[in-house]
C-alpha cells in the first residue's frame, strides 16, 4: 500500500451502474482483504433513484464484499477529506463461494469461457464522455476549454496514472461543457474494473474543485449525449497474436472476427437493456447524434452499433495489432462488467453457433444506403421486451439476476413515467 489512508472502501457495482459498498478502518485493511465484508443480496435491487425494486430476496440472506487486491487504488486526500483505499469486490457467499448474482463474477465467467472456447482473451477499453456543468468552456476541441478545466484536468490525468490506470488522452469534446478522458487499453477484466473506478475518481476529483461532473446520457434532449465507447480485440491467449485482422478480407476484419461481430448483431436488441440502462438512455441513440443509429457494423462510421476502428502506419504502426472493434451503444448507466460480459457472450455465441459473415458497410455508405438496417429499441421498455424474447441472452444469467435487473429497470421507468423527455433527462442526470 502506497499510503495509510484512514479508511478502507470495499465495493460493488450493482445495476444501474453505481458503486456501492462499506468502509473499514485503514488498519483494518489486511482483515477485510482476507475476510471480506457483509452486504445484502437485496442491495442489487436498489434502483438509480434509491429505491430497492421488488426483488427474489426480500429480507433474508448474507453476502461477502471480498476484495479484490489488485484493484486497489489511492485516492489521496485533498482539505478537509481524508485519504481512502478503493477495493472492487467480487459478490460471494459467506464460506466465499461465487454468488451466481455478482455481476463482476458474471463478467469472468464470459472470459473464462471464450478462453476455454476458443483459447482467445480480450483486450479492452472503455471511453467516456462526461460533462461539467457551468464552466466557461469555449468551443468544441478548444484549447480555451482545455484550459478552463485546469488545473482539474492535468491533475486528474496524473492521479489517473499514479493510480496505474493508464491514461492515454484528454481532451474537450463537442458538446457543451463536455470532456473525454481514455486509458490504454488492457485485459478485458482489467479494462472493466478501470471503467467502474474511472467514474468515481472523476466525480470525486471534480467535486473538490467545486464541479459537478455528470456521465448522464443526456442534459437535455436535444443536447449532446455522453457515450461509454468499448473498444474490443481478440488475441491467442497462447502467443498473444491478435487475430481479428486479415487484410484480405471486407473491411480488413477477419473470418472469426466476423462471427464475433455477428453475434453481438443478432442479439443486440436484447444487449441495450444492459448496455444503455437508463429511461433517457434511448434518446441519445438516434440519428445524427453521433451515438448509435441501428444495429450494423461499418468501417470508421461513428453512427454504427460495430465500427471497425481505423488503423495507422505512422511511426511504424502495425495494422493488426491496432485492429478492434467499437461498441457504440452502452453509456455510464450501464454496469461496466455486465456490459463486458455481455459483448463477449454474445461474440462467442456467434463463433460458436458459426453465424453467418455480417455485411462490412464501407465507409461511404450513406443514409439512403443504410435505410434498411434493423433499428435499435426506441426504450427502454423495448429493450427489455427484446430480452424476454431472446432465449440465448435470457440463458446467461441465474433468474434471480435477470428478475432483479428487469425490476430494476422497470422500477426506473416507472419512477419517470409521466414526465417529458427534458424532465426525463433531468432526473437521470441528476443521479449520474
Amino acid at each position: 500500500m502506497s499510503s495509510s489512508p484512514t479508511t478502507v472502501f470495499v465495493a460493488t457495482n450493482d445495476l444501474s451502474g453505481f458503486t456501492r459498498g462499506r468502509a473499514a478502518p485503514g488498519n483494518a485493511a489486511d482483515g477485510v482483504l482476507r475476510r471480506g465484508l457483509g452486504w445484502v443480496p437485496a442491495d442489487l435491487a436498489v434502483t438509480a433513484f434509491g429505491e430497492v425494486a421488488p426483488n427474489p430476496f426480500g429480507s433474508t440472506g448474507d453476502l461477502k464484499l471480498l476484495p479484490a487486491e489488485s484493484s486497489g487504488v489511492d485516492i489521496p486526500a485533498r482539505g478537509d477529506l481524508p485519504g481512502v483505499r478503493l477495493y472492487l469486490a467480487d459478490q460471494v457467499l459467506p464460506d466465499g463461494t461465487p454468488w451466481e448474482n455478482c455481476p463482476r463474477g458474471f463478467a469472468r465467467r464470459a472470459l473464462d469461457d471464450l478462453r476455454r472456447a476458443t483459447g482467445l482473451e480480450v483486450v479492452a477499453t472503455f471511453e467516456h464522455e462526461f460533462m461539467i456543468p457551468g464552466l466557461d468552456s469555449g468551443a468544441p476541441f478548444s484549447f480555451a476549454r482545455f484550459r478552463s478545466a485546469e488545473p482539474f484536468g492535468s491533475e486528474l490525468v496524473s492521479l489517473l496514472d499514479r493510480m496505474g490506470l493508464e491514461p492515454e488522452t484528454w481532451l474537450p469534446e463537442f458538446g457543451t461543457d463536455q470532456y473525454e478522458i481514455t486509458l490504454r487499453p488492457s485485459d478485458g477484466m482489467t479494462a472493466a474494473d478501470r471503467a467502474v473506478v474511472l467514474r468515481e475518481v472523476v466525480r470525486d476529483l471534480a467535486s473538490q474543485y467545486g464541479h459537478r461532473a455528470t456521465f448522464a446520457p443526456l442534459l437535455h434532449p436535444e443536447g449532446s449525449g455522453n457515450g461509454v465507447h468499448v473498444h474490443l480485440s481478440l488475441r491467442d491467449a497462447a502467443t498473444g497474436r491478435p487475430v481479428l485482422f486479415d487484410a484480405s478480407r471486407p473491411g480488413g476484419l477477419s473470418e472469426l472476427g466476423g462471427r464475433f461481430s455477428a453475434g453481438i448483431l443478432r442479439h443486440a436488441r436484447a444487449l441495450l437493456s444492459f448496455t444503455a440502462g437508463s429511461p433517457s438512455s434511448y434518446l441519445r441513440l438516434t440519428p445524427h447524434r453521433w451515438s448509435s443509429a441501428g444495429v450494423f457494423l461499418a468501417e470508421r462510421n461513428r453512427e454504427a452499433l460495430l465500427r471497425i476502428c481505423p488503423t495507422s502506419s505512422l511511426g511504424g504502426g502495425v495494422a493488426a495489432d491496432q485492429f478492434n472493434l467499437e461498441y457504440r451503444a452502452a453509456d455510464a448507466t450501464a454496469n461496466p462488467w455486465l456490459v463486458l460480459g455481455v459483448l463477449v457472450r454474445a461474440g462467442l455465441r456467434g463463433v460458436e453457433a458459426d453465424y453467418a459473415q455480417p455485411r462490412v458497410w464501407p465507409e461511404e455508405a450513406g443514409e439512403a444506403d443504410l435505410a434498411e438496417v434493423p433499428s435499435l429499441p426506441g426504450g427502454l421498455e423495448e429493450a427489455l421486451l427484446e430480452l424476454d424474447k431472446d432465449d440465448v441472452v435470457s440463458g446467461w444469467f441465474s433468474a434471480e439476476l435477470l428478475e432483479t435487473h428487469r425490476s430494476v429497470k422497470r422500477s426506473e421507468l416507472a419512477a419517470v413515467a409521466g414526465l417529458d423527455e427534458r424532465d426525463v433527462c433531468g432526473r437521470v442526470a441528476d443521479v449520474y
